[in-house]
């Protein structure tokens, strides 16, 4: 049986919700049902925008799961601040862009080097461990041992948007070669997006990944079937 873990972006339950400025539907909710459901920890990305999770939406599934909470959220200060006081059991730090409909690419650690440094150093002080979602170049793995984060996550979206053989093999070289330097520098070394029901079968082959975060995909896939058949699909599928 594979090891790898699941954690499950509820960020679009919440998307539902603010289509119409409703009550419902509460990502609060769905995170409990994905726990239910056997899933490895719950990830919701606090934009500066607020699109989707909402603030109060954080400190509920903090207090309502039991499994780590993966928050994912820029270097905005006002949003490392709120951080720093919720404590989540993990943060990942990722780009983001006002106009951008998901997040486009890594983290880029040469560009923002000084930045994403001050940000780990107040989110450690604060108890909480870092990871940088970055993308599958060595020289961005290196930075972010460089950097002192706990944990990487490699973007898989060009992966997941790749669509003939040559591409397909391109990109699962660059992730096999990320995920490999990546544990041999001590990372516990995770990935996502844009992952699904078909496409994550060749990325649960690399055994340097130990987890996958997949969000979009499980919640469309829930509409239908239920969440927690959707997510206990996904886990048999990993494992």
């Amino acid at each position: 049986m594979s090891g790898v873990k699941l954690g499950v972006n509820v960020d679009h339950v919440a998307t539902l919700r603010e289509a119409r400025g409703t009550l419902y539907s509460d990502p609060v909710v769905a995170a409990l049902l994905c726990e239910y459901a056997g899933c490895d920890s719950i990830v919701i990305h606090l934009r500066e925008d607020r699109r989707h999770i909402k603030e109060r939406d954080v400190i509920f599934i903090k207090k309502a799961v039991k499994v780590p909470l993966n928050l994912e959220m820029s270097t905005c200060r006002e949003i490392v601040d709120f951080a720093c006081k919720i404590t989540p059991d993990q943060a990942t730090l990722v780009p983001e862009k006002r106009q951008e409909l998901t997040t486009e690419g890594g983290l880029d650690l040469i560009k923002n080097y000084k930045k994403v440094k001050g940000v780990i150093r107040k989110l450690k002080k604060a108890g909480v461990r870092v990871s940088l979602f970055i993308d599958p170049f060595k020289k961005q793995i290196k930075a972010a041992k460089d950097l002192g984060a706990d944990l990487i996550e490699i973007n898989t979206g060009v992966f997941s948007l790749s669509t003939t053989p040559v591409s397909l093999r391109r990109e699962i070289k660059k992730i096999k070669e990320a995920a490999k330097l990546g544990k041999n520098l001590g990372f516990f070394v995770a990935a996502g997006h844009g992952l699904d029901y078909e496409n994550l079968k060749e990325i649960v082959k690399i055994k340097e990944i130990k987890e996958l975060n997949i969000g979009h995909s499980i919640i469309c896939r829930s509409i239908f079937i239920g969440i927690v058949p959707a997510v206990e699909e996904m886990i048999s599928l990993i494992k």
